[in-house]
C-alpha cells in the first residue's frame, strides 16, 4: 500500500514539472517566433522567410542582410536581453523583500539613472546636441556612465541602510521610495535650470529606446544578465525559503540577510547597466513577473526562468508595436510599456481581488 502511494506521489511530481517545462518551452517558441516576426516588420517589411534563412547563414539578398544585421536585428535583440534582465531583477526583487511591488521602477534605481544622465548632461558635457535631421547625444558613454554610478549609488544607499536597520523587507522598499522621490526631485532641479539644449539631452536620454543600441551594448547587456540568470537560480532554493517566512528560512539554515543583501546588489547591477545603455523602461519588471506567477507558481527554479522569457516577449512585443502604431513615426518603447503594463497590472490586482 505505502508502495502504491510513493509511485502514484512520484508519478503526480513528475506530471507536476511536466507542466511547468511545457509552460517554460511554450514561453520559449513564442519568442523565437517574435524574434523573427520583429525582425522582419517595420518601414521596409522582409518576408519572415528570408529574415530566417539570414539568421540560418543561408544566402539571401545584399539589401535583406544589411536590415537584418545591420539595422533591425541588435535592436530586437536588445528589447529582448533588456526585457529578460529587468524582469528577472524583478522578480527577484519581490522575492528578496517579499513585497509584491519591488522592482527596478518602485525602488528609485531607474529615477537615480535619470539624473545621472541630466547631471552628465548639464555639468559634464555628455550631453552637447547636434540636430542632423535626428537629435543625438554626442557623448553616449559619459551619460551613460554617470547614469551607472547614480543606480549603483542608489542600490548602495538601499542596502546600507538596511543594514544599519536589520535588512527588514519594508525598510528596503521604504528607502526606495523616498529616493526615488529625491531623485526624481533632483532631475526635476535640473531641468529648471538647464537651457533648451540641455533639456532636450535630458528628455531624450529618459525616453527608453532600444533602437539606440549597438551590438556592442547587446554583448555588455547579456553578459550582465547571463550572470544574474545564474546567480538567481544558483539560490533559488534560498529564496523559496525566505517565501516562507524569515524564520522558517533561518530554521533551514539560510542566512536570510546576506542573500537580502546580495540578491539586492545583484539586481541592482544588472538594472543599472540596463537602464544605463538604454534608458528608463518602467513595468517590464514589475508585471511580468506577476504575470508568470499566475500561470506556473512560486517555485523559483521555474518561475525566475519564465520570468525573464516573458520580460524579454513583453518588451518585444512593445517594441514592435512601438515601430508600427504610428509608421513612419517611431514610438520610445518606454512610452508604450508604460501605456500597457499600468492597465494590466491594474487587472491582476483586481483579479486577485476577485478571487
Amino acid at each position: 500500500m505505502r508502495e502504491d502511494a510513493q509511485t502514484g506521489a512520484a508519478a503526480a511530481y513528475r506530471r507536476h514539472l511536466g507542466r511547468k517545462l511545457f509552460f517554460l518551452l511554450a514561453l520559449l517558441l513564442a519568442v523565437l517566433a517574435l524574434l523573427a516576426v520583429s525582425v522582419a516588420v517595420g518601414a521596409a517589411s522582409v518576408p519572415v522567410s528570408q529574415v530566417v534563412r539570414s539568421l540560418l547563414g543561408l544566402e539571401v539578398p545584399r539589401q535583406v542582410e544589411v536590415i537584418v544585421w545591420n539595422i533591425r536585428l541588435p535592436q530586437a535583440l536588445a528589447c529582448l536581453i533588456a526585457g529578460c534582465g529587468l524582469a528577472l531583477a524583478g522578480a527577484a526583487m519581490q522575492s528578496i523583500l517579499r513585497n509584491p511591488l519591488g522592482s527596478p521602477f518602485t525602488l528609485g534605481i531607474s529615477h537615480a539613472a535619470a539624473f545621472g544622465a541630466a547631471l552628465a548632461v548639464m555639468f559634464l558635457g555628455g550631453g552637447v546636441m547636434t540636430s542632423k535631421g535626428a537629435v543625438t547625444v554626442t557623448n553616449p558613454w559619459l551619460t551613460t556612465a554617470a547614469a551607472f554610478a547614480c543606480s549603483l549609488a542608489a542600490a548602495g544607499v538601499i542596502v546600507g541602510i538596511s543594514r544599519l536597520r536589520g535588512a527588514s523587507p519594508e525598510v528596503m522598499v521604504l528607502t526606495g521610495v523616498a529616493l526615488g522621490a529625491l531623485f526624481t526631485a533632483g532631475t526635476m532641479l535640473l531641468q529648471y535650470f538647464a537651457d533648451d539644449v540641455q533639456l532636450a539631452a535630458m528628455v531624450f536620454w529618459t525616453f527608453g529606446d532600444a533602437a539606440r543600441a549597438s551590438w556592442r551594448d547587446c554583448a555588455v547587456m547579456a553578459g550582465v544578465t547571463g550572470a544574474a540568470c545564474l546567480f538567481f537560480l544558483a539560490h533559488s532554493w534560498q529564496y523559496n525559503a525566505i517565501d516562507a517566512g524569515d524564520e522558517t528560512a533561518r530554521g533551514l539554515g539560510v542566512r536570510v540577510e546576506r542573500v537580502r543583501m546580495v540578491g539586492m546588489l545583484a539586481a541592482s547591477l544588472a538594472t543599472a547597466v540596463i537602464i544605463s545603455l538604454l534608458g528608463v523602461i518602467g513595468f517590464v519588471g514589475l508585471v511580468a513577473p506577476h504575470m508568470v506567477r499566475r500561470c506556473i507558481g512560486a517555485d523559483h527554479r521555474f518561475l525566475l526562468p519564465a520570468a525573464a522569457l516573458a520580460g524579454g516577449l513583453l518588451l518585444l512585443a512593445s517594441d514592435t508595436a512601438a515601430r508600427l502604431l504610428f509608421a513612419p513615426h517611431v514610438l520610445p518603447v518606454s512610452v508604450l510599456t508604460a501605456f500597457l503594463g499600468a492597465p494590466a497590472f491594474l487587472l491582476l490586482i483586481l483579479g486577485r481581488r476577485m478571487r
